[in-house]
């Protein structure tokens, strides 16, 4: 038996909390995929969620299938295999050359091995066939109250229930992100067009009160009531590094270093003057969900397509994509490591992608190609000019 086989075995049981491969080698097939056990008419399997693209795949195996297709994951799919367990933690790393390097920390308090710790364990995971999300029902959080998305004893409302999956859905896209987040030192987090704010109180709250970081959050919004309100909730929870501002995102000066830029449902060239603003400030993240892409809407035509633009509908979803897919490859052009990932659907508005950027300092040379596109097509996006024509270009 190898040393990865002893290990996976030793840790796929009632007690493992979360497997993640991570890593990949390829950019073909799974970016990662995440380990749970549950209980399926009371045999313990474990289920793997395969992140493919935007989309997830979930298929359970039992414990030796289990244990010859990770062997494969590890060896050659990916390079890391972390491993949460009420037992203990185990890091796997493998180099290019094919090197095992495994740290394992034991839990020495752990007692779960009581037949009535096992019974319970069995207990739980076979309620948590459910989905599991990071902020939990049954839990009640003091904002999701105050919004109306949980009762006092934390039951998710019924009619928002869509707002908590959102929630837990975009603090998933935090998750991810983590390891690029210094822990070390106070992180400013900008969210613009924040509105009532649901996600940048679930973003406090996940960084600063589960996670531990050091987060200075300032949320600014055009609507002066809005903002007042949000503001007396954070000043009511004692949220005292997280405040409210009333402004435009074209305007806004008053922050000089940013780490994370959150820009949600921001009309338009409001979210172009957004990530422009994140790319000046050479901020390490940025997270964006763009709403109403109209400019690109009256500036596209091409011969070519022409009997399809000729339908408005179509039309409009066209330019709409292609706007976030050139905003996207700017992003790539200005040193960006970038993603278009699949949201829950905003309330009232079908808008569900998720621009997802990190800072990697690697320019990537697609002017070429970029060029050839907004030619062909006619384009002349806002953000190419703040990026690339008004010295933000870094």
């Amino acid at each position: 038996m190898t040393n990865i086989q002893e290990i996976l075995y030793r840790y796929l049981n009632l007690q493992l909390r979360l497997m993640v491969f991570s890593g990949a080698r390829s950019s073909e097939g799974a970016s990662r995929i995440k380990v749970r056990p549950v209980m399926l008419r009371d045999k313990l399997v474990f289920q793997c969620a395969s992140t493919v693209g935007t989309k997830e795949f979930h298929e359970n195996l039992e414990r030796d299938a289990a244990v010859l297709r990770m062997e494969e994951w590890i060896f050659r799919d990916f390079r890391q295999l972390q491993i949460d367990s009420e037992a203990g933690s185990v890091t796997v790393l493998v180099s290019k050359k094919g090197k095992v390097t495994v740290k394992e920390k034991s839990r020495k308090e752990c007692d779960c091995g009581s037949p009535e710790a096992v019974e319970e364990r069995k207990r739980q995971l076979s309620h948590n066939r459910k989905k599991r999300y990071i902020l939990e029902e049954g839990k009640p959080v003091d904002f999701l109250v105050d919004l109306g998305v949980m009762t006092g004893e934390g039951k998710v409302v019924h009619a928002r229930y869509d707002k908590f999956r959102q929630i837990n859905r975009f603090l998933e896209f935090i998750e991810d992100i983590l390891p690029r987040l210094d822990r070390d030192r106070e992180l400013t987090i900008l969210d613009f067009g924040c509105g009532k704010s649901y996600l940048t109180f679930a973003m406090y709250y996940y960084l600063r009160k589960l996670k531990g970081y050091d987060v200075k959050i300032v949320g600014l919004d055009l609507k002066e009531d809005v903002i007042a309100r949000c503001q007396a909730l954070a000043e009511k929870y004692g949220y005292d590094k997280l405040q409210f501002c009333q402004g435009d995102i074209a305007s806004y000066r008053g922050v000089d270093r940013v780490d994370m830029v959150v820009t949600l449902h921001a009309c338009d060239t409001a979210t172009d003057f957004a990530l422009a603003k994140a790319v000046g400030w050479g901020a390490s993240v940025i997270l964006s969900v763009p709403c109403c892409q109209h400019e690109l809407n009256r500036q596209i035509s091409n011969e070519v397509m022409k009997p399809v633009f000729s339908y408005g509908v179509l039309k409009e979803r066209i330019a709409a994509l292609m706007t976030d897919g050139l905003r996207a490859q700017m992003l790539e052009r200005a040193g960006y490591e970038t993603q278009i990932l699949e949201f829950i659907d905003m309330e009232h508005t079908p808008k569900n992608l998720l621009i997802r950027a990190v800072y990697t300092g690697k320019k990537k040379d697609n002017e070429k190609e970029l060029r050839a596109c907004l030619d062909a097509f006619h384009l002349h996006p806002t953000l190419e000019s703040l990026l690339f024509q008004g010295g933000a270009e870094k």
